[in-house]
Protein backbone atom coordinates (compact mmCIF):
# COMPACT_ATOMS: atom_id res chain seq x y z
CA UNK A 1 0.00 0.00 0.00
CA UNK A 2 2.69 2.12 0.87
CA UNK A 3 3.91 1.79 -2.63
CA UNK A 4 1.14 2.63 -4.48
CA UNK A 5 0.84 5.99 -2.61
CA UNK A 6 4.01 6.41 -3.41
CA UNK A 7 3.85 5.79 -7.01
CA UNK A 8 0.91 7.86 -7.03
CA UNK A 9 2.69 10.69 -5.17
CA UNK A 10 5.71 10.23 -7.91
CA UNK A 11 2.70 10.34 -10.45
CA UNK A 12 1.44 13.50 -9.21
CA UNK A 13 4.67 14.85 -9.07
CA UNK A 14 5.56 14.24 -12.66
CA UNK A 15 2.10 16.00 -13.14
CA UNK A 16 2.53 19.00 -11.74
CA UNK A 17 5.82 19.79 -13.29
CA UNK A 18 4.34 19.03 -16.73
CA UNK A 19 1.77 21.48 -15.75
CA UNK A 20 4.17 24.02 -13.99
CA UNK A 21 6.05 23.59 -17.82
CA UNK A 22 2.77 24.15 -19.70
CA UNK A 23 2.25 27.46 -17.83
CA UNK A 24 6.05 28.49 -17.81
CA UNK A 25 5.91 28.01 -21.81
CA UNK A 26 2.44 29.69 -22.09
CA UNK A 27 3.40 32.60 -20.10
CA UNK A 28 6.78 33.07 -21.78
CA UNK A 29 4.77 33.06 -25.07
CA UNK A 30 2.74 35.89 -23.70
CA UNK A 31 5.31 37.98 -22.58
CA UNK A 32 7.21 37.55 -25.77
CA UNK A 33 3.64 38.94 -27.95
CA UNK A 34 3.40 41.44 -25.51
CA UNK A 35 7.31 42.55 -25.65
CA UNK A 36 6.91 43.04 -29.22
CA UNK A 37 3.78 44.63 -28.91
CA UNK A 38 5.45 47.59 -26.86
CA UNK A 39 8.37 47.07 -28.84
CA UNK A 40 6.39 47.84 -32.09
CA UNK A 41 4.49 50.91 -29.94
CA UNK A 42 8.05 52.65 -29.02
CA UNK A 43 9.12 52.26 -32.40
CA UNK A 44 6.36 54.14 -33.97
CA UNK A 45 6.60 56.43 -31.62
CA UNK A 46 10.29 57.02 -32.28
CA UNK A 47 9.67 57.55 -35.64
CA UNK A 48 6.60 59.86 -35.57
CA UNK A 49 8.74 62.07 -33.21
CA UNK A 50 11.25 61.87 -35.94
CA UNK A 51 9.01 62.90 -39.01
CA UNK A 52 7.86 65.91 -36.07
CA UNK A 53 11.02 66.89 -35.44
CA UNK A 54 11.85 67.19 -39.10
CA UNK A 55 8.84 68.98 -39.91
CA UNK A 56 9.33 71.73 -36.75
CA UNK A 57 12.68 72.04 -38.43
CA UNK A 58 11.60 72.53 -41.42
CA UNK A 59 9.35 75.14 -40.46
CA UNK A 60 12.02 77.15 -38.39
CA UNK A 61 13.96 77.21 -41.03
CA UNK A 62 11.25 79.03 -43.43
CA UNK A 63 10.74 80.82 -40.44
CA UNK A 64 14.31 82.24 -40.02
CA UNK A 65 14.35 82.91 -43.98
CA UNK A 66 11.29 84.76 -43.64
CA UNK A 67 13.02 87.02 -40.98
CA UNK A 68 15.81 87.41 -42.50
CA UNK A 69 14.26 88.47 -45.48
CA UNK A 70 11.89 91.28 -43.77
CA UNK A 71 15.25 92.21 -42.09
CA UNK A 72 17.30 93.00 -45.30
CA UNK A 73 14.28 94.16 -46.99
CA UNK A 74 13.54 96.84 -44.25
CA UNK A 75 16.27 97.24 -41.99
CA UNK A 76 15.36 100.31 -40.12
CA UNK A 77 11.99 98.95 -39.36
CA UNK A 78 13.20 96.00 -37.35
CA UNK A 79 16.08 97.75 -35.92
CA UNK A 80 13.03 99.77 -34.32
CA UNK A 81 11.70 97.00 -33.91
CA UNK A 82 14.26 95.25 -31.94
CA UNK A 83 14.88 98.35 -29.73
CA UNK A 84 11.19 98.75 -28.91
CA UNK A 85 11.54 95.17 -27.77
CA UNK A 86 14.74 95.75 -26.21
CA UNK A 87 13.41 98.67 -23.89
CA UNK A 88 9.62 96.90 -22.67
CA UNK A 89 11.70 94.06 -21.80
CA UNK A 90 14.31 96.09 -19.74
CA UNK A 91 11.75 98.04 -18.04
CA UNK A 92 9.70 94.71 -16.60
CA UNK A 93 13.11 93.13 -15.95
CA UNK A 94 13.78 96.22 -14.07
CA UNK A 95 10.50 96.72 -12.32
CA UNK A 96 10.40 92.74 -11.12
CA UNK A 97 13.79 93.38 -9.74
CA UNK A 98 12.82 96.48 -7.57
CA UNK A 99 9.48 94.94 -6.29
CA UNK A 100 11.83 91.92 -4.96
CA UNK A 101 13.90 94.24 -2.57
CA UNK A 102 17.03 94.65 -4.72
Amino acid sequence: MNETKITAGHNDLGTLAKDASSLITATTDVATRKFGDVRQRVVETVESAEETAGRVRDQAVDYAKTADKAVREHPYKALGIALGVGAILGYLVSRRGSRNGD
